[in-house]
């Protein structure tokens, strides 16, 4: 299992940030990170300063938001619909998406269920309950 450290993935983002500037190659992963970087713009200042985000790690009382936390749900989202894990997530991501007209917008509302998923599971010292958290997403796509 894959398991980086905080400055692993801010590494990532602002390697894959730079090589989009650069019009480099990349690899699948990347361009895909890619992709939720472009939709950000918000945050290509903190990507294009490698040192200023390590620099930033472990700081009290930041409380912007974190744009290496808010890129690695999105990567993660999009990974899980990738394999559809947990099972149904494709689904019910499709629908949400659907329902809004937009993936991106789409994706924030996921966002918002993985991290309650997260912090249920981390609360609770038990494992994240997959079908509650694709429960929540089906919920948001059937609402008005």
């Amino acid at each position: 299992m894959f398991n980086p450290s905080q400055a692993d993935v801010r590494r990532f983002f602002c390697s894959v940030h730079a090589k989009q500037q650069a019009g480099a190659a990349m690899e699948a992963i990347e361009v895909l990170a890619g992709h939720w970087i472009a939709e950000h713009p918000e945050y290509h200042t903190t990507l294009s300063d490698l040192d200023g985000a390590l620099a930033q790690m472990g700081q009290p009382g930041d409380t912007r938001d974190n744009p290496f936390l808010h890129l690695s749900m999105h990567l993660s989202i999009s990974e899980q619909c990738s394999i559809d894990q947990p099972p149904g997530i494709r689904q019910a991501v499709e629908l949400l998406t659907a329902r809004r007209g937009d993936l991106h917008a789409a994706h924030h509302e996921v966002m918002e269920c993985l991290g309650r998923m997260v912090w249920e599971s981390q609360r609770g010292g038990r494992p994240p309950d997959g079908q509650a958290y694709i429960e929540q997403v089906r919920q948001r796509a059937t609402k008005d």
